[in-house]
């Protein structure tokens, strides 16, 4: 992870160097949404269904002219809610995280279309930090941080509406077994699987 890390600091430092030197717009606002979140588990007999949540924070957005490259970084609280059932027991895992996603994206300048509606493609890395409980009836535990990859798609209207739907694959796992539990397998492992719909007004 040290290494994602230290690749995410250069694109950042070297995007904001370059756009900066190029005159192109930073621009900065607040941004919400729904999320619908599932677990993918390493067990075939434990079964998890889709559940809603809901999302809210800032986002951080830089562009380079012309070539239409640029990045968008945000600070987002997520409320993230899961259901799931094993051998007839039905868990409700409901978790809170401070999300920060980076996304590195190419926007389509179109002629003429482009001064209304510009739409782009985004993928990047994304890293939740738990702020809710980490125990789960006493069997599960949620992981204190959560990596997922995020591949969105994306339009801007009019320069400062962004509408935004992405889905993260989860890298580590978020869900884990607690030893010594009699309810569950304990190689049980739980990873993120989630679709965000957000709406941000950039200024």
């Amino acid at each position: 992870m040290k290494s994602i890390k230290i690749l995410l600091a250069v694109i950042a430092v070297i995007l904001g160097s370059y756009t900066a030197q190029a005159g192109g717009p930073i621009k900065f606002g607040p941004k919400v949404g729904l999320t619908v979140n599932k677990f993918h588990f390493n067990k075939d007999d434990l079964n998890s269904d889709n559940q809603t949540g809901w999302t809210a924070g800032v986002m951080l957005e830089a562009t380079v002219p012309i070539i239409g490259i640029g990045a968008d970084i945000s600070a987002m609280y997520v409320r993230r809610n899961s259901e799931f059932m094993n051998a007839n027991n039905i868990s409700k895992n409901n978790r809170d995280y401070i999300e920060i996603p980076l996304n590195l994206k190419y926007k389509f300048n179109l002629p003429i279309v482009s001064k209304f509606l510009v739409p782009y493609l985004g993928l990047g890395p994304s890293v939740s930090f738990l702020t809710s409980r980490r125990n789960i009836e006493n069997a599960y535990r949620n992981k204190n941080v959560d990596w997922a990859f995020n591949f969105g798609i994306g339009v801007q209207l009019m320069s400062h509406l962004d509408i935004n739907a992405r889905y993260g694959l989860g890298l580590t796992k978020a869900l884990s077994y607690i030893p010594g539990s009699e309810i569950a397998d304990p190689k049980i492992e739980g990873k993120n699987r989630y679709w965000t719909i957000s709406l941000a007004y950039l200024f």
